[in-house]
């Protein structure tokens, strides 16, 4: 008996997609700490929100832990994640002698130094983000319990009490949803128009650069899958604007095992991106479980090239350096 005919589908595969520079970085203070300093090597929070990711540095060597208070004494390295933390978390491994490594992300660090500097200045300071997020949580650690303000929406502008005698300035969450940051902007600029924007947008090149990807291919497609976790922030601000831009069955989906084929059916052109702490393994997944039930044609959907890298620890460097000369 002839074997049934699998249907025809094509994969829009958008690009940019997945591992963005400062995601690289991080993964790889982690891997270079335990390739240089041993095992075990801690972590305070998840590295990057990547439960792949994750799992693959603990069978390296990273133990994973949410507080300093979980580490214990010794001089193994304890590295802080991409996201960034408050000031109160170097201040307390300073405190008990623990050799620690950041591995904040760059443009996340930019935004606390734009913090800093408002607050030097004596500006009101605005956080346009996301409540409970680990990168907010560390910008507004950056300076004293209540001197910078979160804003989450166009509605939170209209009751915000100012003091009109100071200047204001506003900073924002690297991985927001570009047009809902414009809308919040727009209302911030219509009410406080001599408020401070910062010197380059604080929404990051790589979220930027995904959420173009994703709205250049949105029209052509029936479905779009975003490879990346429930909890990281630039992976469900994806599946929000492939739905505003035109395609009503956009879904987050971790892994392949994840996907309702049932729901999918049998449609002609399925887009696929991922967050930028998905790794492209996972996107390869997917792909794979594709090519099983329908007969696939790939099409690659680039909306701009990214060359961007950014340096490990200067410490770490020197030690990876030194170890290599001892080989």
């Amino acid at each position: 008996m002839a074997s049934q005919k699998k249907p025809s589908i094509t994969l829009l595969l958008a690009a940019p997609r997945g591992f963005c520079a400062g995601v690289v970085r991080a993964i790889d203070i982690v891997e270079g700490a335990l390739e240089t300093y041993g095992k075990p090597v801690y972590v305070r929070h998840e590295i990057v929100h990547n439960k792949y990711v994750v799992d693959d540095l603990k069978r390296k060597g990273a133990i994973f832990v949410e507080e300093l208070d979980e580490v214990p004494d010794g001089d193994h390295p304890v590295i802080f994640s991409a996201h960034g933390v408050p000031k109160t978390v170097p201040d307390a491994a300073r405190l008990r002698n623990l050799f620690f490594l950041d591995a904040t992300c760059p443009l996340v660090s930019k935004v606390h130094m734009e913090a800093a500097r408002h607050h030097k200045d004596g500006s009101q300071i605005l956080l346009i983000g996301h409540e409970g997020h680990p990168e907010v949580i560390g910008t507004m650690g950056q300076l004293a319990a209540g001197t910078v303000r979160l804003v989450e929406c166009v509605e939170d502008v209209a009751t915000l009490e100012v003091d009109e005698t100071k200047p204001l300035a506003y900073i924002t969450q690297t991985t927001l949803s570009v047009d809902d940051t414009k809308d919040i902007i727009a209302a911030l600029n219509a009410r406080f128009p001599q408020i401070k924007a910062p010197h380059k947008e604080d929404i990051c090149y790589a979220t930027t650069n995904r959420q173009g990807s994703v709205k250049a291919i949105a029209e052509r497609c029936d479905v779009i899958l975003v490879v990346g976790a429930p909890n990281s922030s630039n992976s469900k601000r994806l599946v929000e604007v492939a739905r505003q831009n035109g395609c009503g069955y956009s879904v987050l989906v971790e892994r392949a095992s994840e996907i309702d084929w049932e729901k999918i059916g049998s449609p002609k052109t399925v887009g696929i991106t991922a967050g930028a702490s998905a790794p492209e393994v996972l996107v390869a997944e997917v792909i794979s479980d594709f090519h099983d039930r329908f007969d696939v044609i790939v099409e690659r959907a680039e909306t701009t090239r990214e060359d961007v890298n950014f340096k490990l620890p200067r410490q770490l460097r020197l030690d990876m350096q030194s170890k290599a000369n001892e080989v």
